[in-house]
């Protein structure tokens, strides 16, 4: 499906040494940013007091939040659990307060706002479990990247795994930047957006690829950056609708979610719009300048364009 067809290819990579120059100034920002002012890392990861308060009717999640607040909680995550009259509050590690102190007097402020309110049940989450959460995530999101690398390295060449590698770990460091410099809370949920960038990002990477790899078969007298900027420039129209719809759904969760989905529907939203960039212009440079060339795609016998016997002629992404 294409909205439009752009018939004269745009030389994107006539401006890559620009585009780069702005990824690596802005990922150097980045780094220094969760080096020098590092993560707001919720509940899960440094521990705290979890509490699960039932009442008798439904209850409104933001009047409970707001009757937490005022007891100088910046970061409390409320939410709904089981039903909309159980609530789930995480509260984070408080100086000079035992997790007793701090759940009684929590229940204190919800009672005097709403008498049915009843604990069900209070836990202490202590920092060894959070120290395991973050090897653990830690480990996932090498995982991830190693089996990408694998992935494209089968599937094209070495140099296009190396490529996208670099140009995802771009996109997973700026998000971490951002949260950094603004201080915004790093959850589970926030861990678990920035996995499904990665993820993303390497499907757009591997079409703009296919589309590069089919170009080396079809075209035999362009060059590398040319079929690079034809590959890119074919793939515009695909990437406005895959990206504008998911976006749209990220958008509706971020401004209708609530605060429970808030942040994570944030790391999605700026994960997204460097995922675009990146495949597009920071993955597709760092191909262009590590030599990939025809050989390394094109193993079998290259077809002319329009060939009616070659069966990838005339296709559209």
């Amino acid at each position: 499906m294409e909205f439009f067809r752009i018939h004269k290819t745009i030389p994107f990579m006539r401006h890559a040494l620009v585009l780069n120059a702005i990824s690596i100034i802005t990922f150097l920002l980045a780094v220094f940013f969760i080096f020098h002012r590092g993560l707001h890392l919720s509940v899960e990861f440094t521990g705290g007091t979890v509490m699960e308060v039932a009442y008798e009717q439904p209850v409104d999640v933001g009047k409970v939040r707001e009757t937490i607040a005022k007891l100088g909680y910046a970061d409390v995550l409320v939410q709904n659990y089981g039903s909309s009259r159980d609530v789930q509050i995480r509260l984070p590690v408080q100086k000079g307060q035992t997790s007793a102190q701090q759940s009684a007097q929590v229940m204190d402020a919800l009672k005097a706002a709403d008498a049915t309110a009843t604990m069900r049940g209070n836990e202490f989450v202590g920092p060894q479990v959070g120290e395991e959460l973050t090897t653990n995530g830690m480990k996932a999101l090498a995982m991830v990247v190693v089996g990408i690398m694998i992935y494209l390295a089968f599937r094209f060449e070495w140099k296009f795994a190396l490529a996208t590698v670099l140009a995802n770990l771009h996109d997973v460091v700026i998000i971490l930047g951002f949260f950094a410099f603004f201080q915004w809370e790093f959850s589970l949920a926030v861990l678990a957006a920035v996995l499904a960038v990665l993820g993303y990002s390497v499907n757009e990477s591997v079409v703009i690829f296919d589309r590069i790899r089919e170009n080396f078969r079809r075209y035999r007298k362009m060059t590398t950056v040319e079929i690079i900027d034809s590959a890119i420039t074919g793939t515009i129209s695909r990437t406005i609708i895959t990206h504008g719809s998911t976006q749209l759904v990220v958008l509706s969760m971020f401004f209708f979610g609530g605060p429970t989905l808030h942040y994570f529907a944030l790391a999605l939203t700026i994960g997204i719009c460097f995922g675009i960039y990146s495949s597009c212009f920071v993955a597709a440079a760092i191909a262009m300048w590590l030599g990939v060339k025809r050989e390394d795609l094109v193993k079998g016998p290259v077809h002319k364009k329009d060939d009616p016997n070659d069966p990838n002629a005339g296709a559209v992404v």
